[in-house]
C-alpha cells in the first residue's frame, strides 16, 4: 500500500472513530461502525452481528448493501459460519475466496442474492466479553490484506468501547426514569383520585407531541414533565387534596400552589431543569387567566400548553365519585370550544387530529388508559 493512501486511512479511521465515540446511542454507533469498516476496508458492504449471551447465536443487527434488510433475519449459531467462527475463537480472520471456505455459510446470501467473494471478519470484545461481529465485504478492488486488518483491529477496539459506554449510559438512564416513575406514583398513593392519572397524561402528551412533529428531545422532555406534572401535590395538606366538597377560596389558592411547589422540588435535580417550565406552568391559559404567573398565549412554554390539553382532557373523562365524566367526544368539543380561550388552538387542533386517527383508541385498546 503506498504511503499516501495508508495516511488517507489512518486520517479516515481517526475521523470515524471520533464519530463513533461521540454518541452515546447504541443505534447510532452501530449504524456508524459498519459504515465506517465499509469505507475503511474499501468494501462493497459490510454486516454487524450482536452477540445473544443467553441463544449463543449471532444476529445481523446492521447489515449496509443493496439487500441489507433480507440479511438481518439471518441467526447464525456461535461456531456457525465464518462469523461464528470468530466469534467462538475470538480471532479475526480473512477469507479472500469463500467458496472454497469450508466455514462459509451461504445461508445469508441465498436470503439476500448477494453474492460474497471475499470479507474480512473480526470479534468485538469489552474486555475479554463478546459484544459482536463486525464484517467488511468484498473488496473493490484486490484482497484483503494486513492493512485492512490492522485499520479494522483499530476500529473494532474503539467500537467495542462505544458500545460498552452506551450499554452503561443506557442502565443509569433506565435506573434514573425508574427513580422518577416512583416520584410520580408517591402522589397517586395519596391521593386515590390520581391513580393513573400522570400516566395517562403522559401517553396524551406524548400523542400530542408526535402529531406536532416534536424533536426527540422535545419528546423526552415532554414526557418527564407530563409524568411529574402534579409532582408538588405531595406539599399539599390532606385536608385539602382529599377533599370531596368544593373547595373555598383560601384552599382553592393553595391547591393553585402546586405547580410551584412542583418546580421548587425538581429544581435541585440538574437533569431536570428542561421540564421545570412544563411543571411550572401546565396551569396557565392562554388568554392570560391562569396561574401561578398569569403568562399568555406563546409566552407560556410549549410543553406546558401541550399538558394543559392533555391534563384537561384526562380530568374530564376520569370517572370521580363526587362529579360526572364526559365521554371523549364531548371532551374533545370542550376543548375546541376553549381552544384560544385556555388552550392553544394549534395543540387542540393536534390532539383532534391524532384522535381522529385513532391514536387514542389505539393507547386505550392496549390497555394503558382507563375505559372512557
Amino acid at each position: 500500500m503506498d504511503i499516501s493512501k495508508k495516511i488517507t486511512q489512518l486520517n479516515t479511521l481517526m475521523e470515524l472513530s471520533g464519530i463513533i465515540n461521540s454518541s452515546l446511542d447504541i443505534a447510532e454507533i452501530r449504524k456508524r461502525s459498519i459504515e465506517a469498516a465499509t469505507r475503511i476496508a474499501g468494501a462493497e458492504a459490510g454486516s454487524l452481528l450482536f452477540f445473544d449471551e443467553h441463544s449463543e447465536t449471532l444476529n445481523f443487527d446492521v447489515a449496509l448493501g443493496e439487500k441489507g434488510d433480507l440479511v438481518k433475519t439471518v441467526r447464525l449459531a456461535k461456531g456457525q459460519g465464518i462469523a461464528g467462527w470468530v466469534a467462538e475463537h475470538k480471532e479475526p480472520a480473512i477469507v479472500n475466496d469463500t467458496k472454497s471456505d469450508p466455514r462459509f455459510y451461504k445461508g445469508a446470501d441465498d436470503k439476500s442474492g448477494f453474492s460474497t467473494r471475499n470479507m474480512i471478519c473480526l470479534p468485538i470484545r469489552s474486555k475479554s466479553k463478546l459484544l459482536g461481529v463486525l464484517q467488511a465485504i468484498n473488496k473493490k478492488d484486490g484482497d484483503f490484506g494486513h492493512d485492512e486488518l490492522e485499520l479494522l483491529t483499530a476500529l473494532s477496539n474503539q467500537v467495542g468501547v462505544a458500545i460498552e459506554n452506551a450499554k452503561l449510559y443506557e442502565e443509569l438512564k433506565d435506573t434514573f426514569f425508574s427513580a422518577l416513575h416512583t416520584l410520580a406514583d408517591s402522589i397517586e398513593m395519596r391521593d386515590p383520585d390520581m391513580s393513573g392519572h400522570p400516566k395517562r397524561v403522559m401517553e396524551y402528551s406524548l400523542i400530542i407531541g408526535r402529531e406536532m412533529g416534536l424533536s426527540k428531545k422535545e419528546m423526552i422532555n415532554l414526557k418527564l414533565a407530563a409524568m411529574l406534572h402534579d409532582i408538588g401535590k405531595i406539599g399539599i395538606r390532606d385536608s385539602v387534596l382529599l377533599k370531596t366538597e368544593a373547595l373555598s377560596w383560601e384552599e382553592q389558592r393553595a391547591m393553585m400552589m402546586h405547580p410551584v411547589y412542583g418546580a421548587d422540588i425538581l429544581h435541585y435535580v440538574k437533569q431536570l431543569q428542561d421540564i421545570l417550565p412544563g411543571v411550572k406552568h401546565h396551569h396557565e391559559r392562554y388568554d392570560g387567566s391562569g396561574y401561578p404567573d398569569g403568562l399568555k398565549g406563546a409566552s407560556i412554554p410549549l410543553i406546558a400548553r401541550v399538558i394543559a390539553v392533555a391534563d384537561t382532557f384526562d380530568s374530564m373523562t376520569s370517572k370521580k365519585p363526587y362529579r360526572n365524566y364526559l365521554r371523549a367526544d364531548n371532551a374533545l368539543d370542550e376543548l375546541q370550544t376553549n381552544a384560544g380561550i385556555h388552550f392553544d388552538p394549534a395543540i387542540v387542533e393536534a390532539f383532534v387530529n391524532a384522535y381522529r386517527k385513532n391514536e387514542v383508541d389505539k393507547l386505550k385498546g392496549s390497555g394503558h388508559l382507563h375505559s372512557f
